[in-house]
């Protein structure tokens, strides 16, 4: 059904997408520095889980409605974007001692991959980017283009697991660096804080 050099070509470049900083990498990058490599793991594992639905909007023709209609664009984004100004309000004025107890930690990281599963799915620009790369690599004459798409679609959950975990570990251990010191911790939390909520920003004023 996929063949091994489709399959090899389709890596190799996902590999340069996933690794080219954008908000998703920058949102894991965050969350690693500020709150840890328990943190920034979930962050990644949410995000990589999230492109499952993008596989699915794909085949099932959700992300061309997103791609065809501004007004379904707009109100995701939008929605989208708030999202995200509400997850970097709350990282900003969050207590750092609490999230970074040993309670605190495993409870943040559960929260965290919900949130970004979340985020990742109100996220259209992701939906359309799924619409436009995945048909590139689908052979027709091979069959079934849609089993072809979500066999893409699973392989690139993998490797974005694989990169943004590497990410994640990065991250987590400059934050066992910095951390030790309280008050920069409480910087580094508003200053993940201030980065989510740009994002937020950025998002809502994206175009189509």
């Amino acid at each position: 059904m996929i063949s091994l050099d489709q399959l090899l070509v389709f890596s190799l470049t996902s590999l340069l997408l996933i690794f080219t900083p954008g908000p998703d990498i920058i949102y894991v990058l965050t969350r690693g520095v500020a709150q840890g490599r328990t943190a920034a793991l979930a962050a990644a594992l949410g995000f990589s889980l999230g492109n499952i639905g993008h596989t699915l909007f794909a085949v099932f023709g959700l992300s061309a409605i997103l791609a065809s209609s501004a007004t379904a664009f707009t109100l995701v984004k939008v929605a989208g974007g708030i999202y995200l100004l509400y997850l970097g309000f709350k990282l900003w004025t969050a207590d750092p001692a609490l999230l970074l107890s040993a309670q605190g930690e495993h409870k943040t990281a559960r929260i965290i991959f919900r949130q970004s599963i979340f985020a990742n799915l109100l996220n259209p620009k992701v939906a359309i980017f799924f619409l436009a790369f995945f048909p590139q690599f689908v052979r027709p004459a091979q069959g079934h283009p849609a089993m072809q798409m979500i066999i893409l679609g699973l392989t690139f959950v993998v490797l974005t697991m694989f990169g943004f975990g590497l990410v994640a570990l990065g991250a987590g251990a400059l934050n066992s660096r910095l951390a030790a010191r309280p008050a920069l911790s409480a910087w580094l939390h508003k200053g993940a804080g201030a980065i989510l909520m740009l994002l937020g920003l950025r998002l809502i004023w994206a175009d189509r």
